[in-house]
């Protein structure tokens, strides 16, 4: 693939950054303390303008289009960077379908598409979330125990989900929705395993608890509990039926993984970024020079440091923009997503760390965002598979190997 962007790309990414820039910077820290207050001035601001990319969007359907593959998985990424740049909790927070959306897309009808997410952008801010995770698991998702019971023309869902993030914003703050994976037969495993839509206001869906989180707290974090709660049947995604071969519900889940898993990594390697453009600017301050040209054996450890730095934040970032790229042109992109997030949650967890060791005082003190960076980095290393779940999978792909085989 042609790593250089469009014309088109840079001029979001340079949008983006001017949001980053002038929106989220100047409250990150004050959100970040303040971590269950809700910023409306910054969310209304952005809805506004995805209301407006959305219109702009509409209008050009009905023109000439583009000849080629389509951009829109890079460019999400591209902007997504910027965003985690100016704050990775700020940016999880802003009214969008979010994972939730995802799972609509990748396996929803077309009629659920269009109620769901036809008019999604219309009124006032809303959020979409997904709850996979329960109290007795995390990674492993056949131990899902929700269940859903078919009544007439109703599904039954019972259950409780953990670490749902906007669930609260979704179901309390907004008409939003949550789709909510859960079991229509336990002794079938993953085969039973499908997702449901579950629209706020629907009665027997609380959010009974809002975490207190390490980083990314200007996001949302939330547990739900369902109790007897009833979503017509045709809110369900994909068949209803156990298909015991193929694990159909549960392919679902990986088709959803599979264009997340990259958006995930861009975020990570935003926050990557703005530890190490601190680092850079800090010493560039202090009239400290990095000599990218002399030789290995004449270069001092801050300099080999921040090259490393360098190094691993661009191969996280082409990783990221190659899973992109596959998935933009119709390739499957299971295994390069799962190398992208895997490499990214590494890389910005080891960035930050190694900024906040090397500036000292200045990246444990609270009077700058660095150590805000560190907290938030580790995250992109746990959710939307943790590091040792999607080295797994890069395992499995790479060998041949089933997950009942490499496990």
């Amino acid at each position: 693939m042609d790593f250089s962007l469009s014309e088109a790309a840079k001029a979001r990414r340079n949008m983006m950054r001017m949001v980053a820039e002038g929106m989220m910077r100047p409250i990150s820290r004050q959100y970040d303390e303040q971590e269950h207050t809700e910023p409306w001035d910054f969310f209304n601001t952005m809805w506004e303008a995805s209301r407006a990319n959305q219109e702009a969007a509409s209008i050009g359907e009905d023109g000439d289009k583009k000849k080629g593959p389509s951009e829109r998985t890079l460019l999400t990424a591209i902007q997504i960077e910027e965003l985690a740049w100016g704050d990775a909790g700020l940016y999880l927070s802003i009214p969008n379908p979010g994972l939730g959306g995802a799972a609509i897309n990748a396996v929803g009808t077309p009629d659920q598409k269009k109620r769901f997410l036809g008019s999604f952008h219309e009124g006032k801010p809303r959020w979409g979330a997904m709850a996979i995770t329960e109290p007795h698991f995390g990674s492993d998702s056949k131990q899902v125990a929700t269940t859903a019971v078919r009544d007439g023309d109703e599904w039954v869902l019972n259950g409780t989900k953990i670490f749902c993030t906007s669930g609260h914003r979704a179901l309390d703050l907004s008409d939003g929705f949550v789709v909510v994976w859960a079991t229509l037969d336990k002794s079938k495993g993953r085969p039973a395993i499908k997702p449901f839509i579950v629209p706020a206001g629907t009665p027997g869906v609380k959010v009974t608890k809002v975490e207190d989180k390490m980083g990314i707290r200007a996001s949302d974090t939330a547990e739900i509990v369902l109790e007897d709660a009833r979503i017509p049947a045709d809110n369900i995604l994909g068949t209803p039926e156990i298909v015991e071969k193929g694990r159909a519900g549960f392919k679902g889940v990986m088709a959803t993984f599979d264009a997340t898993r990259p958006i995930v990594a861009a975020s990570g390697i935003g926050v990557a970024r703005a530890a190490l453009d601190f680092v850079k600017e800090t010493l560039e301050e202090a009239g400290v020079e990095i000599r990218y040209e002399a030789p290995d054996d004449e270069m001092t450890v801050l300099e080999r440091e921040v090259i490393d730095m360098e190094a691993q934040l661009q191969a996280a970032r082409l990783l990221t923009w190659r899973a992109c790229n596959m998935m933009d042109r119709g390739e499957r992109n299971s295994l390069e997503a799962s190398m992208c997030k895997a490499k990214a949650g590494r890389a910005v967890t080891v960035i930050t760390q190694k900024a906040v060791a090397l500036m000292g005082p200045l990246g444990y003190s609270r009077k700058y965002l660095l150590e805000k960076w560190m907290r938030d980095a580790k995250i992109t290393d746990i959710y939307e598979g943790t590091q040792q779940i999607n080295l797994l999978i890069v395992a499995r792909n790479i060998l041949g190997y089933s997950s009942a085989e490499l496990n």
